[in-house]
């Protein structure tokens, strides 16, 4: 009976172990979701809902102070030593310093003097979220060039400055972007939504984790520290403007006076005389999984002092630690740096890519870290298991829509569902879902998805033929495939169409595997943070202009992930509702187009008296049309050439700050474009006027000029069929900032219906 009871004790106790366990990890998850979505752009840390508030809410229990410049600091126990840790909340971002009379937002830096230099250039083609004074996140993105209309342009933006940064929310003027509720001195950050990524393998990754892991460090500290049983008086503060000469760190240093000082925070590159540089350049660098790294004021000189202390409890720990050079903390800027504490250590952990979009540091990194202090301030404590971040997985949660959903919800669908050339699985069989309960389409062996309309193959009364007609929509977009896991875990990867690759090296992205997608980061060019870099145009016979990191540091760890050889990645996307009929996401090209052709078979219906329509969603019309040339090939062999083809696609527009205006002038807003000539084809003038004519006596807005870019209707014209493509306008075609007005969309449905059914 005691041995019973004995037993169901020790049950308990694990049981309960388990649950701290577990319950700890909850936290750790929460505080880090939650931390690292919070805005903070340097200066403006008190926006509505930001960083400050939340830190405030999370302090509450604990009587929080704060001062004038918005630091906020717990103070626990009493008596000597007094020590205190302090770790910054702020990130680089922008804040909006004009409104233009088109509507455009432009900006300056915060801080105005550039982190590195490729800092401006990151953030072009990129999703932003505007906060407003009255707490409202208004999104946008930052226009970028698009890549179609570049060829023979004399002198192209460089996109690699201010100067040349305009921000789109979507409004048309001044006083449009006005009544969304954004004003000048508005902080603009990048999305959370798109560019914090969650969890790599092993590994905590996107904008802003260099500047936040810090705070969640002495969260943690702040949850497991016992105040009844503290010896002295232990403040732990939060402080703002680490990027403005730390004028919060500045602050507080005034108001408390301690014994000791530990900061949490990253570690500063020496921007230094030259003569420091080859020894700097020469000692070993830590990288993420090297543990908690303490700073030493001088490379390679022995610590002393605090710092020693505690490497010294970190190896009675057996937790991993490196030194590492760190230059001082920028403080003063134009008043006099508060003299430190003599007992002062800076520690931190390893960050890759530092102050890029893509940086990332180790989840057992920051558990060490974590560790650390607990012991140094409580004495050895139980070890904490890494959060384990949940990734979320794809699937339809919904029933198939049983009536016409409106085109909107279609393209937002469709956009959401990943699928680069030559792996279209996902788009196809979300078209399907999407297509009306009756439609039976069929695939064929390039994955084609096709619906045949109308009159039945071969049934056309005799004497009187009946006009074949064929629609074809693209349901790849661009993306990368896995060719090589190298040794070291790194992915090579090959290039699926066309894009400039500034917008997606130095971002997340997402490696699309058997087992599930899993977050990663294309690592920058070789050169990225040195003066006067220019960026690649291309890599090397098709590769990438740099490898992609899974967080894998072997091939045998890439392959435990899954990842194989043909795998094929992508970068994070999401549709965004932008000011009024506005709207952004990457692949409308040419989700829009599949959207259109869905649209337009719920209008009409399965049967189109007295017609010949055929509705074809094609594959690999990025990497040279081989979809649209498959189905031309059969139709030809059956002997059922298209006597005309419509391909929707994009029209790459310079409706934009950053193009010319020589040609591709479609405005967004202004109705479909018909897409009368481009680098495939060329439409006689005369059928131009005939589209427009069907659609001035609809009703239906219309556009017509010229453009860049191949279209899936070209491959036909060997065979006799005539290409009439039709189009909407796009601005920043290819990158993560296109942007569409629904209106185009639905004007462009309307019509692929009405030539179904009168052309």
């Amino acid at each position: 009976m005691k041995r019973f009871a004995t037993r169901k004790l020790l049950l308990l106790l694990t049981s309960v172990m388990l649950w701290q366990a577990a319950t700890a990890t909850q936290l750790l998850a929460q505080d880090w979701e939650q931390v690292m979505a919070a805005p903070g752009v340097t200066g403006y840390e008190t926006a509505p809902g930001g960083i400050i508030d939340l830190l405030h809410q999370k302090l509450k229990e604990q009587s929080p102070q704060t001062d004038n410049l918005g630091n906020i600091w717990v103070t626990l126990g009493q008596g000597a030593p007094h020590r205190l840790f302090v770790a910054p909340m702020d990130v680089p971002g922008y804040v909006v310093s004009r409104i233009t009379a088109d509507g455009y937002l432009r900006v300056q830096r915060l801080p105005q003097r550039s982190p590195h230099e490729s800092f401006d250039a990151l953030w072009f083609a990129q999703p932003v979220v505007i906060f407003t004074r009255e707490g409202k996140r208004v999104p946008g993105v930052v226009a970028a060039t698009s890549v179609h209309l570049q060829p023979g342009r004399r002198e192209a933006p460089h996109m690699n400055h201010p100067d040349d940064m305009f921000i789109d929310i979507g409004a048309a003027s001044e006083s449009e972007a006005r009544q969304a509720g954004v004003d000048v001195l508005d902080p603009v950050a990048l999305s959370d939504e798109i560019n914090r990524m969650g969890a790599l393998s092993g590994a905590l990754a996107g904008n802003g984790v260099g500047d936040r892991f810090g705070a969640v460090t002495l969260l943690d500290l702040l949850a497991h520290v016992d105040a009844a049983h503290l010896k002295g008086t232990l403040t732990v503060a939060f402080v703002t403007q680490q990027w403005l000469g730390s004028r919060g760190f500045e602050r507080l240093l005034n108001e408390i006076h301690a014994d000791e000082l530990v900061y949490v925070g990253r570690f500063w590159p020496r921007r230094g005389a030259a003569a420091e540089l080859p020894a700097l350049k020469a000692a070993a660098r830590a990288v993420p999984g090297n543990g908690v790294l303490i700073a030493s004021a001088e490379p390679e000189k022995p610590l002393d002092g605090l710092p020693a202390e505690i490497r010294q409890m970190s190896a009675e720990g057996k937790l991993s630690t490196t030194v590492e050079y760190s230059a001082p903390i920028p403080r003063g800027g134009y008043a006099k740096a508060h003299e430190l504490p003599s007992r002062f250590a800076h520690v931190g952990i390893p960050i890759a890519w530092p102050v890029t979009p893509a940086e990332f540091v180790m989840e057992h990194d920051l558990a060490d870290l974590q560790e650390l202090l607990r012991r140094y301030v409580s004495g050895a404590v139980p070890e904490r298991p890494t959060s384990g971040m949940p990734r979320s997985q794809p699937g339809n949660s919904r029933s198939r829509p049983e009536q016409a959903p409106p085109v909107t919800m279609i393209v937002q669908e469709l956009v959401e569902t990943y699928g680069v050339s030559g792996h279209e699985e996902a788009v196809r069989n979300k078209v399907a879902w999407l297509l009306p309960p009756w439609a039976k389409p069929v695939t064929d062996k390039a994955g084609n998805l096709i619906l045949h309309l109308g009159v039945a193959v071969g049934s056309a009364p005799a004497g009187k033929p009946v006009p074949r007609i064929a629609v074809v929509a693209h349901m790849d977009e661009i993306g990368y495939i896995v060719r090589k896991i190298r040794d070291d875990g790194r992915l090579e990867v090959e290039v699926l169409g066309g894009g400039n690759e500034q917008y997606f090296a130095g971002h997340a992205m997402l490696v699309h595997s058997a087992n599930g997608d899993h977050a990663a980061v294309m690592e920058l060019p070789a050169g990225w943070d040195a003066p006067n870099f220019v960026w690649p145009q291309e890599g090397p016979k098709g590769e990438a202009i740099a490898p992609v990191d899974a967080g894998a540091r072997s091939r045998e760890e890439a392959e435990k992930l899954g990842i194989r050889v043909g795998d094929t990645i992508t970068i994070p996307k999401k549709f965004r509702q932008l000011a009024g009929t506005r709207a952004n996401a990457r692949s409308f090209d040419d989700r829009n187009g599949c959207a259109a052709l869905i649209a337009a078979a719920w209008a009409l219906g399965p049967q189109v008296k007295g017609r010949d329509v055929t509705l074809v969603w094609s594959t690999e019309e990025e990497v040279g049309l081989f979809g649209a040339n498959h189905f031309a090939e059969d139709a030809a062999a059956a002997g059922r050439v298209p006597d005309y083809v419509f391909a929707v696609d994009t029209f790459v527009s310079a409706d934009s700050p950053l193009e010319l205006d020589r040609f591709a002038g479609a405005q967004l807003g202004k109705g479909f474009v018909v897409r009368a000539i481009d680098n495939s084809n060329i439409v006689r003038r005369d059928l131009v006027a005939r589209v427009v004519s069907l659609a001035q006596v609809h009703g239906i807005p219309v556009q017509y000029g010229v453009t860049g870019g191949g279209n899936d209707g070209s491959v036909f014209t060997r065979f006799g069929s005539v290409d009439v493509p039709l189009a909407w306008p796009l601005r920043y075609a290819h990158s993560p900032a296109e942007v569409i007005d629904t209106r185009d969309l639905e004007a462009l449905a309307r019509i692929v219906t009405v030539i179904a059914q009168n052309w």
